[in-house]
């Protein structure tokens, strides 16, 4: 496994590019475009499939030879508004122009043919509250399992208040033995408000195999391989991350540490 840090390659254009079989992964591919008015990204999913999410701003976006509008509509993303979310189908280009200044993210993961080009976000995107005390978070479940929107991927914003952790108290899902346990790589893309703040995320296995913890800066992407992830973000700050998994099956189930386990007695 190579670095799970990936800072950004410069403030504009596609400043992320984590294709999975550079970076030591299978399933989970992740891009990133920060464009200013005017400026355009486009791709290709080839045998993929991808969800684009407008983290920030306005964009014009067409796909699968079909033209969708104007899409976008919080300028921030600590605006906590649902977001814009498109699904692009395997063999498909697509092209955004961005008519403000913006931010589009790009999920991918294996797919079949048979789905659509389609938007699969605001409308059916919930704003949800999780855990308790400084391990209270808000979530916008984009693309996970309750919503038949994709073949592989599961895509999903928290927003972690300043001075509390997220992705905690650590869990796992790096074995593919389902319904116990499902086996998915995992991105996050982190933004910090205000923008010179930090972070931490620990990625960590039982073993000790695997054990790095990274200081995330705005605009950073840690890659989740296998095991424990938690991250927390100090008073001051808020966190903000766009998670996407993927793996052999479109399944969400994890196992938590089993020296931590406890902290879930007060979960809600």
């Amino acid at each position: 496994m190579k670095d799970i840090l990936h800072r950004p390659n410069g403030e504009t254009g596609k400043v992320h590019d984590i294709n999975p079989v550079d970076v030591g992964l299978r399933y989970v591919g992740f891009s990133l475009h920060r464009l200013r008015p005017g400026d355009s990204a486009r791709g290709s999913t080839g045998e993929k499939e991808a969800i684009l999410v407008i983290v920030e701003g306005k964009t014009e976006l067409s796909a699968g030879g079909s033209v969708f509008g104007i899409l976008g509509k919080r300028l921030s993303v600590f605006e906590r508004l649902p977001p814009y979310a498109f699904y692009v189908a395997p063999g498909s280009d697509w092209l955004a122009t961005a008519t403000t200044d913006c931010i589009i993210a790009v999920c991918s993961a294996p797919g079949k043919e048979g789905r659509p080009c389609q938007a699969i976000g605001p409308e059916g995107i919930e704003f949800t509250e999780r855990g308790r005390g400084t391990n209270t978070r808000q979530i916008f479940n984009i693309a996970m399992e309750d919503r038949d929107v994709a073949d592989s991927l599961l895509v999903t914003e928290v927003f972690t208040p300043q001075g509390h952790w997220s992705s905690y108290p650590p869990h796992r899902h790096d074995e593919d033995d389902f319904p116990r346990i499902t086996f998915l790589e995992e991105t996050y893309y982190h933004r910090l408000n205000p923008a010179q703040g930090f972070g931490f995320q620990r990625v960590f296995t039982e073993d000790g195999s695997l054990d790095e913890t990274v200081c995330v800066h705005d605009h950073d992407v840690v890659l989740v391989p296998r095991g424990h992830h938690p991250c927390g973000v100090p008073f001051g700050y808020e966190m903000y991350y766009l998670n996407a998994m993927a793996g052999p099956i479109r399944k969400w189930r994890f196992e938590n540490h089993p020296d931590h386990e406890w902290i879930y007695g007060f979960e809600p």
